[in-house]
């Protein structure tokens, strides 16, 4: 072995002790006739004693030492006379006797520390070194103790982990599907799953009542930092269970990992919330409840006051933001500038504010008066020192467009603090959405979607207002995982297929083998998939997936460090029997 010793498990009780250890040169610092080395692996740092006292030809060596250069090193430990309380092992040093370079290393694009002066792309593109600092090791270690802890708690609820097959069937009805072509049956492809879904809902069918797999899924969309084209979820499946069984069993497991990881311990259920309420309180399915600001419809009070804004809009809405009312014009115009961003959209924003005299001063002061704008803030719940934030428009597109706003403001304020958990379950999401560039009904989720059984007779009648038997978990504003009860039934099955405009030849095509298998005793049954990089995410406390994964993609879905994708040789295509066409231009 070339190490007896780690870097990080030195402590004064092995003061005396002869140890070899062996790791990366961290830093070099040269005192007189002493060198300093702090060593690094991924248990931590030892400090390393070069003494020309001691061996002046090893001293002048060990100060010729790069960063990141691999070195054995033998000698004893000793306490130090001038402690570093901020590492573990900063209260003893190894006074060395010996010195081996295992290999010698070009200096380093970008420092390897926690707080590294590489950017985003030359990290990317150096991801092995990148790999090397602590906070991503960290990162990586909560990844894999986390897998672990939720495979035990599955295990003692007598789930059984089963694999599923990577290459499969494409059912385009959702994100695209990655897709690959076969060498045996030219003319012929795979895809890569987008989720296990039909799979685990066969192990239903074939008796398996209790599955899990954390699971590779692959969807080909336009990224952003909660997306990766290639991701991994807590996939499950439970047979003979209805919504309430499912709720409590993964609600239990959030609760065991967020007590295992973090040491916190929500004895109380998690708050539920409609789709309906969380979109008319919040504008979004995954509401952020770390704060308030909740909507308020203020359409009745702001129309027919000749404002042609409010007049011609479907819904004005707004919010109070405590304690804001004295931004300044500066302030309030770099709101403005916000909403109008291309990635929200909006064409505009009301201001309202309560000031601490009484006194109200509004951008729209010109079409109402102050009992009218105090009206507002009544209804919105503002206090003297708030202000209101208020936009108008189409209702879903506007409610959408104040929740960007919402959180910006959350933001602005540092209310939303990554230290605070608010879980919550979104639950009687419609089944359907229409789209009105197809002039069709898509599913919501996907297809296999139970219905609300109070529902199922709008189903032909008043097929937009069917809510689902669906669920999502929800933490800090991000959607940590969703499910549903499936159907179970082959006739619920072949209505749902109608009105999702699939005819008969294509569902069978599609799903035949699924609505095969529900002819031979299929049991009721449901499931969830939590998200795993982003659990690990919001633990961690990173608004990004890619620092918890050790090879992401960038937000073109391309790896920089291996340069794929990237074009094949030639033979390969003659061996597919495949052909490129020319470049498209953008």
């Amino acid at each position: 072995m070339y190490r007896d010793t780690t870097c990080g498990e030195l402590r004064t009780g092995d003061a005396g002790k002869s140890v070899t250890l062996a790791g990366w040169v961290q830093r070099v610092r040269k005192m007189g006739g002493m060198t300093f080395i702090d060593l690094r692996d991924r248990y931590g740092i030892t400090q390393i004693v070069f003494s020309d006292d001691n061996n002046a030809e090893l001293a002048s060596d060990a100060s010729h030492l790069g960063r990141e250069y691999v070195i054995q090193v033998h000698g004893t430990v000793a306490e130090r006379q001038s402690k570093n309380p901020k590492l573990p092992t900063g209260d003893i040093e190894v006074i060395a006797d010996s010195l081996k370079i295992l290999n010698r290393s070009e200096i380093p694009p970008f420092t390897i520390e926690e707080d590294t002066d590489g950017g985003d792309d030359l990290r990317m593109k150096y991801r092995y070194m990148d790999l090397r600092r602590p906070n991503l090791r960290r990162n990586l270690e909560l990844r894999h103790r986390m897998a672990f802890e939720i495979r035990r708690y599955l295990d003692a609820n007598g789930f059984l982990e089963i694999e599923t097959p990577i290459l499969v069937k494409s059912t385009p009805e959702g994100a695209r599907d990655f897709i690959v072509p076969s060498r045996m049956n030219p003319g012929e492809f795979y895809a890569l799953p987008q989720s296990p879904q039909l799979f685990k809902q066969l192990l239903m069918v074939s008796g398996y009542d209790r599955y899990f797999q954390i699971a590779k899924c692959f969807r080909d969309e336009d990224l952003r930092a909660d997306r990766q084209p290639e991701f991994t979820q807590i996939d499950c499946e439970m047979s003979f269970v209805e919504q309430e069984d499912v709720i409590d069993m993964f609600e239990g497991l959030v609760k065991h990992i967020f007590k295992y990881v973090k040491g916190i311990d929500f004895t109380e259920p998690f708050p539920r919330m409609t789709w309906q309420d969380a979109m008319e309180k919040y504008g979004s399915d995954k509401p952020d409840l770390r704060f308030g600001m909740e909507f308020n419809d203020l359409t009745d009070l702001a129309k027919g006051h000749g404002f042609p804004v409010a007049d011609g809009s479907e819904l004005v809405v707004g919010i109070a933001v405590p304690g804001c009312a004295g931004y300044s014009r500066k302030q309030t115009d770099e709101l403005i500038d916000f909403v109008k961003r291309p990635q929200v959209g909006a064409s505009g924003l009301m201001w309202v504010k309560y000031e601490a005299d009484g006194k109200v001063k509004s951008s729209v002061g010109k079409f109402y008066s102050d009992d009218d704008l105090k009206a507002w803030g009544e209804r919105a719940g503002a206090k003297e020192g708030d202000l209101l934030l208020v936009m108008a428009g189409d209702a879903m597109k506007t409610r959408k467009q104040l929740c960007e706003l919402r959180l910006e403001m959350g933001n602005r304020l540092g209310i939303r603090d990554k230290n605070v958990f608010a879980p919550l379950w979104v639950i009687d999401f419609p089944l359907f959405e229409w789209d009105e560039e197809t002039q069709r009904y898509y599913a919501m989720h996907h297809p296999f979607t139970s219905p609300n059984p109070e529902d199922i007779p709008l189903l032909h009648s008043d097929t937009g207002k069917v809510r689902a038997t669906a669920y999502d978990i929800v933490v800090n504003g991000t959607e940590l995982g969703g499910g549903s009860i499936r159907i179970h039934d082959a006739k619920l099955q072949d209505t749902m297929f109608e009105l999702l405009g699939f005819t008969p030849e294509r569902a069978r095509e599609q799903f035949g083998f699924l609505m095969n298998a529900f002819k031979y005793g299929a049991p009721p049954h449901g499931g969830l998939a939590l998200g795993f990089d982003r659990f690990v995410s919001i633990l961690a406390g990173l608004d990004s997936i890619r620092d918890v994964i050790a090879f992401p993609k960038n937000n073109s879905g391309r790896d920089v460090m291996n340069e794929s994708p990237s074009p094949i040789d030639p033979a390969q295509l003659d061996e597919l029997q495949l052909e490129l066409c020319p470049k498209s231009e953008k």
